[in-house]
């Protein structure tokens, strides 16, 4: 059969497979604009509660060495001394907001899609380096898309700043008569200011771009009608899904069987092996096997018609060939009929007696 156009168009929803192996491969829905913004948070907080401290530390070990510099030792050993120094010092007074970095940007994964690992991304493919594919990718649909972006983020960023540093201009000139703590606590204040204004827009940015980014990673994940039928079969030849599907179709079977007994008009029982729930209305050529059951399948049978007031009717013999020789939906065999036709008869003496009880 000829392949047609619409075949390999991208119109099916990606299948639950699909969706896994992408996730195998580390190809999830994710927008870099929400990992900058969880960056941002930290660096605004990072900047209006711990700079100060951070700064007093940075400078007390500073002031330390410039106030004894020329007592310092110059040879190899006082050199690495004072390295390892200063090293611990900067470390010290950097190690919470750098901590709090690396959780901002744990978070902005973990809020998109759940923990995961995979080496797929990294792994070197030609396909990455050739010169032809990375000219395709730099005039791209997504590289066009993140251009626009990043001017669009320029120029929102740089009227923010503008909007709150503008007013603020005459104590910018100020600055340069003031004392370094004044100088600093002056530049803090006005840092928070810009920050939760660009905070404050990013926010909006990263929410538009992640339901950007999403929508665009459904579209690339989406199946041709071909690969549709191509998956299928290739899971079909799989024993275990196999396997699993003959599971959900028993199951199904099994769920539809018992919504079918409250219709049944005797249910025929062994007694507690075997129950065979049989529909009979005048006008029917023979009656029909609506469900049939052993061991727990039976019992459940058996609890449905007693809460639906259904006869049940004991008869070992006739409950056991019904469940080996009918199907469900199906007539009763010819060989059954003078049985059934007695227990049919029982019930409708039973039903009759009723009727009458309840007039008189």
């Amino acid at each position: 059969m000829a392949e047609t156009p619409e075949e390999h168009e991208k119109t099916e929803d990606p299948s639950q497979k699909k969706l896994d192996d992408a996730l195998k491969k580390g190809d999830v829905a994710k927008s870099q604009e929400v990992n900058s913004w969880f960056v941002m948070i930290a660096a605004t907080l990072m900047i209006m509660m711990f700079s100060g401290d951070a700064a007093s530390s940075l400078a007390r070990q500073l002031k330390t060495f410039l106030d004894s510099a020329h007592d310092l030792p110059v040879d190899g050993e006082g050199l690495r001394a004072l390295t390892w120094a200063l090293g611990v010092g900067v470390l010290s007074a950097l190690a919470l907001p750098f901590l709090l970095m690396i959780i901002a940007g744990i978070s902005g994964n973990l809020v998109q899609h759940r923990l995961l690992f995979s080496v797929e991304p990294i792994i070197p493919k030609l396909s990455k380096i050739s010169p032809l594919s990375g000219f395709k990718r730099l005039f791209s649909k997504t590289s066009l898309v993140n251009f626009a972006k990043s001017m669009a983020k320029l120029i929102i960023v740089g009227s923010v700043i503008t909007v709150i540093v503008w007013p603020n201009r005459d104590r910018l000139d100020a600055l340069v008569a003031m004392d370094p703590a004044s100088i600093l606590s002056a530049t803090q204040a006005m840092a928070g200011q810009v920050l939760i204004g660009v905070v404050a827009i990013l926010a909006v940015v990263a929410a538009l771009d992640f339901a950007w980014q999403k929508h665009t990673w459904w579209e690339k994940q989406k199946m041709t009608i071909k690969e549709v039928r191509d998956e299928y079969k290739q899971m079909e030849g799989d024993p275990q899904v196999r396997a699993k599907l003959r599971q959900v179709r028993i199951e199904r079977g099994r769920k539809r069987m018992m919504a079918n007994v409250p219709n049944a008009s005797v249910v025929v029982t062994n007694p507690t092996h075997y129950s065979v729930a049989l529909q009979y209305e005048p006008g029917m050529n023979a009656p029909v096997c609506v469900a049939k059951g052993v061991d727990a399948i039976a019992l459940r049978i058996r609890e449905i018609a007693k809460d639906h007031e259904i006869p049940l009717v004991e008869n070992p013999p006739l409950a056991r060939a019904l469940y080996a020789g009918v199907e469900i939906d199906d007539e009763i065999p010819e060989e059954h009929y003078k049985a059934v036709a007695e227990v049919i008869g029982y019930v409708m003496r039973l039903r009759r007696g009723t009727s009458g009880a309840g007039r008189s």
